[in-house]
């Protein structure tokens, strides 16, 4: 019994005095940290306020001036703008160019990420230099040549067109996320996998998927935000199947002052890529650090 007790460890106590002392030495860090915050977040706060105001006024007071009036806050300018076909259209496309932008590359990425990480076949590390090199090419390098062909095979203005571009584009940097993660998976699961008989589908499906989901939720914030947010492709290869970011861009060229209806609408594009970002935000760390630590 004594022998026992010497086993046990020590456990020691915080007093109240301490844990305010050690409470009153972050709160420099945590005000810091706030300020930051709340600077970064002012571009967002002023659009939604900005949103939210008649446009009789929008023109004679700045978005703060709500603050203090917010009998002036009104819901009608987003009423207008899903009243607005040209706006609710260009949402429904932009989601469906996302989705498809997203979920092709994971799919495609996966396998050949397993296939980098776990299978042996001639020319595998040569092969995963040259994507790791096309890292570094520019977009803008492929949209004339991209363009061309575009017109060859009647994919120009096409939602399938824009959802492979995407997909091309966002390959490499998919293909390289996931096999430093998958690599980072214990051989011994794969060897016991492979000794009852698993096949290498199966072991894909079963075991590296569920284990690969942080990086594959990081993954898709990434490549959800950057097909949402994007505006060059769409300008060139999109002429009627215009995605939000076109559709908010042609309003400001044509009615430079229909701020009631722009930031509305930039506001909503802004929303939803921020619903993404918070369902998968749990995973978004553990996805970053894949394949940093061994």
């Amino acid at each position: 019994m004594a022998a026992a007790a010497e086993s046990q460890p020590v456990v020691l106590t915080e007093s109240p005095a301490a844990r305010i002392v050690r409470y009153l030495a972050r709160t420099p860090v945590y005000l810091i940290l706030a300020f930051i915050g709340v600077l970064w977040l002012m571009p967002t706060i002023g659009l939604f306020f900005t949103s939210l105001i008649d446009p009789s006024v929008i023109g004679r007071e700045g978005w703060w001036e709500i603050l203090s009036k917010p009998s002036q806050a009104t819901f009608e300018n987003y009423r207008a703008i899903f009243d607005n076909e040209q706006i609710t259209s260009s949402i429904w496309t932009t989601l469906w160019i996302s989705l498809g932008g997203t979920i092709i590359p994971i799919l495609v990425a996966s396998l050949a990420g397993y296939a980098f990480a776990w299978l042996e076949f001639p020319g595998r590390d040569w092969l995963f230099l040259v994507v790791v090199g096309l890292l570094v090419v520019p977009i803008q390098m492929a949209l004339i040549p991209i363009f061309s062909l575009y017109n060859d095979l009647g994919l120009f203005d096409t939602i399938l067109g824009l959802v492979l571009f995407h997909t091309a584009f966002g390959l490499p940097f998919a293909i390289f996320l996931l096999r430093n993660f998958f690599i980072g998976i214990p051989r011994d699961l794969l060897e016991a996998a492979r000794i009852d008989g698993a096949s290498e589908l199966r072991i894909f499906a079963r075991l590296i998927l569920p284990l690969g989901l942080p990086a594959i939720a990081s993954l898709a914030i990434f490549q959800f935000l950057w097909v949402w947010n994007d505006l060059l492709v769409a300008l060139t290869f999109a002429r009627d199947t215009q995605p939000i970011t076109v559709a908010i861009f042609s309003q400001l060229r044509q009615f430079s002052a229909n701020i009631e209806l722009i930031a509305p609408a930039a506001f909503v594009s802004l929303a939803i890529p921020l619903v993404v970002f918070f369902a998968f935000q749990r995973y978004f760390v553990q996805g970053l650090l894949a394949g940093s630590v061994k």
